[in-house]
């Protein structure tokens, strides 16, 4: 990561935790007085193929010891009453700002995967974090909608694992290798800028 992409994570970050405490402690109440304890989950994920971190959001799910993989149609009904609203609007990766500030993820990059992910593809995954992982970027915007609608079908874990393998983890990774090759500063803010207006639904 460079000097110039770092300082523009920190300064936006520090900004938005500013502007955005209102809402983050509003939707931290209405999670707890809703939905009840946790307010926040946490999960190891990926910055490198062998060194993980604690990633911060807001809890969208009943708990459950046995979960594992990504989220598909298997675990809808785990969906909490608030859960659907913040995952529409992505509200629930607020605290991740925390995880900026910290170093652990970009503003811009690729999603950091879980664990099992990197054991399975190491060689993929060896090339896609090479990029620092991020908040958003090409592959999350490009694709996100894709990968909502193939797992939405998926009824169980199996299913789920099997769609995501096969046709999530390639084209995700081929995006985020695009982007790795032409990142700059004015790069990153588009990216920013289409995740905001794509979130408060004017793209």
């Amino acid at each position: 990561m460079t000097a110039g992409k770092r300082l523009l994570d920190v300064v936006l970050a520090l900004v938005l935790l500013i502007v955005l405490s209102p809402l983050v402690i509003g939707v931290a109440l209405a999670i707890l007085l809703l939905d009840g304890r946790p307010v926040c989950y946490f999960s190891e994920r990926m910055r490198t193929p062998t060194e993980g971190f604690c990633l911060w959001k807001f809890r969208t799910m009943k708990p459950d010891a046995a979960d594992r993989g990504v989220s598909g149609g298997d675990k809808s009904a785990r969906i909490t009453r608030t859960g659907a609203v913040l995952r529409r609007y992505r509200l629930d990766e607020l605290p991740q700002l925390w995880n900026i500030l910290r170093g652990d993820i970009s503003f811009v990059g690729p999603r950091p995967p879980l664990r099992q992910y990197t054991k399975k593809f190491p060689a993929l995954y060896e090339r896609v974090l090479a990029s620092r992982p991020g908040v958003t970027g090409l592959a999350t915007l490009a694709f996100h909608r894709t990968e909502e609608r193939l797992l939405a079908r998926c009824r169980d874990v199996d299913e789920t694992e099997e769609i995501y393998c096969r046709r999530c983890v390639p084209q995700k990774a081929r995006l985020d290798l695009i982007y790795a090759r032409n990142r700059t500063i004015c790069y990153d803010l588009r990216l920013i800028a289409a995740t905001v207006l794509r979130r408060v639904g004017l793209h």
